[in-house]
């Protein structure tokens, strides 16, 4: 096989020619080997190489297993795998090494997926960009100038550069859905409880965290929720199993929708660019020419309220992270342990309380009840999934006054003063400035997906969101698979 034929074939379409013999699980990876080292050195989506590893995987696959054979490539971040290092994107965790498999893990291995490398995250995830320290800046294979987004990063650039056919990820405020949209691909963050997190977690971000892929093709990511969902012992949220498979709704009719519209920027005085609005007035038309009703609506949540919880959570959640990498380093974290900006958010989150968090979780509840009514009235929410698109590389980075800022708060310490000021809005709003519309489904848990209908100007992807009611991913995939039929018989003529 060459690679121009292994690129052509989505991860299931790879599994069927070798159970049809027409290929081995050892001639693909060692194509996806072969591809990585000729483009991994300029797009750095692979930070990890663990080719030995996924050579000795080839010897232990099922035998009828949906994806055996196939090449894929595990986040450096959440998923464990025995054996392995996982560092976060941080040079505090660089000599740690899984214990165990996170039960996702063990599903793909049962699966027959075929691991073989680690991708590129920001440090704990922290970012909608994939630029840290210890690894350096995942580049867009769609032009290398400009980020692939994050903090799934590096799993995009692997798939759009046609290293692997999909590849895992997570969504904490857009992580899969964000480098969907940056690099042309499919991303669905399933619903809260879809899939577990253990053993290692129970939640993440208080509930904030999905785990899925991110893929070429729709049914790939249908067939792979397929693999992953399910509840564990002990998990504090679940979902009860769907009457079908998820990859039986690709290709079911979705019936005619009503599907609610906005391209509201959230933040006053910020504007969605002309690109992100047009994506989205693209799909509305193909949707409507589809049989869909389309209504363009008001934003449907309080976004001051979701960014005073969003932000909330996230310093907390990093003051968290940092007191586990205490415990695993067996002293009090460093401010040479992690970056600038990871060690001032954690020492931000010394000014808020209990209180403060436990107020900002309980408001929460107001945001899932506004979502909730939407869909009283509609099936689906559309909107751009990012406000502008792709950044360049280094775009979002701090400028020279947020360095000083940032030095302030590891000189002054927890900076009480700092609670709720200025400096700290300003900075919140520029990183939630360019990713308005990805964290309310984080928040409410329900499902959502960015959609590839569009190519910029300047020759990047943008993305168009949809957002479901909680446990409705059968409707997202039915969806995505009629959009992506009817575009590629549209971009075919």
């Amino acid at each position: 096989m060459t690679f121009s034929e292994y690129r052509q074939h989505d991860a299931l379409g790879l599994a069927e020619l070798v159970r049809k013999g027409d290929t081995t699980p050892g001639e693909l990876l060692d194509l996806a080997i072969a591809r990585a080292e000729a483009v991994n050195p300029e797009l750095n989506a692979i930070v990890t190489p663990l080719y030995e590893q996924g050579h000795r995987m080839l010897d232990q696959l099922p035998a009828d297993a949906p994806f055996r054979g196939v090449p894929f490539l595990l986040k450096d971040l959440e998923l464990e795998w025995a054996g392995t290092p996982m560092k976060s994107g941080n040079r505090g965790y660089a000599g740690h090494i899984s214990a165990t498999d996170s039960y996702a893990v063990a599903r793909y291995k049962g699966a027959g997926l075929v691991f073989f490398g680690k991708t590129n995250t920001p440090e704990f995830g922290l970012t909608p960009y994939t630029e840290s320290e210890l690894y350096g800046p995942a580049r867009n294979p769609w032009n290398p100038a400009y980020s692939p987004g994050g903090s799934s990063g590096g799993a995009a650039v692997a798939v759009a550069a046609g290293i692997v056919p999909a590849a895992s990820g997570s969504d904490g405020g857009g992580s899969i859905r964000i480098p969907a949209s940056c690099c042309g691909l499919f991303g669905l963050m399933p619903s809260r409880g879809r899939a577990s997190l253990g053993p290692g977690f129970g939640e993440m971000w208080q509930g904030a965290v999905r785990s899925h892929v991110l893929s070429r093709t729709v049914r790939d990511s249908a067939a792979l929720l397929d693999v992953s969902a399910g509840m564990a012992p002990g998990d504090p949220y679940t979902l009860g199993p769907t009457a079908d498979t998820f990859l039986s709704q690709v290709g079911k009719d979705p019936g005619k929708l009503r599907i609610a519209l906005t391209t509201q920027h959230p933040f006053p005085g910020q504007q969605t660019h002309a690109e992100c609005v047009l994506a989205v007035q693209k799909t509305a038309k193909l949707l409507e020419s589809l049989g869909h009703t389309v209504e363009e609506i008001a934003l449907p949540y309080d976004q001051t309220a979701l960014s005073e919880v969003f932000l909330t959570m996230v310093l907390s959640e990093t003051g968290a992270t940092i007191r586990e990498l205490s415990d695993y380093l067996k002293r009090p974290a460093r401010r040479d342990d992690m970056e600038l900006n990871t060690w001032a958010l954690s020492r931000i989150s010394e000014a808020y309380t209990a209180v403060d968090n436990s107020y900002q979780k309980r408001r929460w509840n107001a945001l899932t009840r506004q979502m909730g009514n939407l869909h009283e009235r509609f099936d689906l929410l559309l909107t751009p999934t990012m406000s502008r698109p792709p950044i360049r590389i280094g775009e979002l980075q701090n400028s020279a006054a947020e360095t000083r800022t940032m030095k302030m708060v590891d000189a002054l310490g927890g900076l009480r003063f700092l609670k709720g000021s200025k400096q700290i809005d300003q900075l919140a709003e520029k990183s939630f400035g360019y990713i308005p519309y990805t964290p309310i489904a984080n928040m409410t848990g329900q499902p959502s997906m960015s959609v590839p209908l569009h190519v910029s100007a300047n020759g990047l992807p943008v993305g168009s969101m949809f957002t479901a009611a909680l446990g409705n991913e059968n409707l997202l995939f039915r969806v995505a698979a009629q959009l992506e039929e009817s575009f590629t018989a549209i971009s075919d003529q």
